[in-house]
């Protein structure tokens, strides 16, 4: 799995996951708490299948050419 998450990309879907993750354990209970461990588990490993799958790759977004 070759890494296709820009690293700041994987900061805001690290935050966004943590914080719809934690509707588990604060605010309104329901399920769909669920739905932050999937921004949670691409932001932490890098690796985004649909990307893959798309071809894109934002790691080399702001380089110079």
């Amino acid at each position: 799995m070759k890494k296709n998450i820009h690293n700041i990309e994987r900061i805001v879907r690290v935050a966004l996951g943590l914080t719809l993750t934690s509707m588990a354990f604060v605010g309104p209970e329901s399920p769909w708490f669920l739905i932050g461990l999937v921004p949670l588990a691409t932001g932490a490993l890098g690796w985004c299948p649909p990307y893959a799958m798309l071809g894109i790759n934002t790691c080399n977004l702001g380089k110079a050419k």
